[in-house]
């Protein structure tokens, strides 16, 4: 059967490898696991960013601004309780 994962070496300098067991060892993982995990969440971390900038992004070519976020919320609120009164979201057969 073929391997599922691919060994991936790489160095630390001391302090950052002291820091990694020291946490590693009090949230009981392997040291493979903990930067596994680090590694997840870093990349979810540049995901969320990148969608952040593209949402800032599209929001100023519209004219978007902080300052009109909680009404556009707030209308999107209602216009959604609207639909959903109306029976627009329910599932019919």
């Amino acid at each position: 059967m073929p391997r599922t994962t691919r060994t991936v070496a790489f160095s630390l300098p001391p302090d950052m490898a002291d820091r990694v067991d020291e946490m590693m060892t009090q949230q009981g993982f392997s040291r493979s696991e903990f930067l596994h995990e680090a590694k997840l969440r870093h990349i979810e971390e540049r995901e969320w960013r990148e969608l952040l900038l593209h949402g800032e992004q599209r929001a100023r070519q519209r004219g978007i601004g902080p300052e009109n976020v909680v009404a556009l919320v707030e209308e999107y609120r209602a216009e959604f309780a609207e639909e959903l009164d109306a029976g627009e979201w329910l599932v019919r057969s």
